[in-house]
């Protein structure tokens, strides 16, 4: 066995932990898009009219999440090719502004939510 396989193993699980993260953010984004869709087509069923105010917020804010989902896969690959080349050369550093940047971002969004979930109430 390679003195460096736990290292390539650990490697690969935060790569798919990411990827599931990033599965995670475009499914929110997707979830933000349709929620008016989804509460018009309740509403049908329920036979209540129900109003939404459309100010086209979620809409964008939808699409950010599944860009920022694309975005933190392809620099999690990145990540992990380049965490793969040092883990064989032996001169492995850590790096955690992806992790950063990442997080503000969403905080960011989820600001941006709730005020526009406070101000459509």
């Amino acid at each position: 066995m390679n003195s460096n396989t736990n290292e390539h193993l650990a490697n690969e699980r935060t790569f798919l932990a990411w990827v599931r993260t990033s599965i995670g953010i475009m499914a929110f984004g997707f979830v933000v898009v349709k929620f008016s869709l989804f509460v018009k087509q309740i509403s049908i069923v329920l036979g209540k009219q129900i109003v939404l105010q459309q100010h086209g917020h979620s809409n964008i804010i939808g699409i950010l999440l599944v860009a920022a989902g694309s975005i933190s896969l392809i620099i999690s690959f990145v990540q992990y090719k380049r965490t793969q080349k040092q883990i064989n050369e032996g001169v492995f550093t850590s790096s955690s502004i992806f992790a950063a940047l990442l997080t503000i971002f969403i905080f960011l969004i989820s600001i941006f939510l709730i005020i526009y979930l406070i101000n459509s109430i």
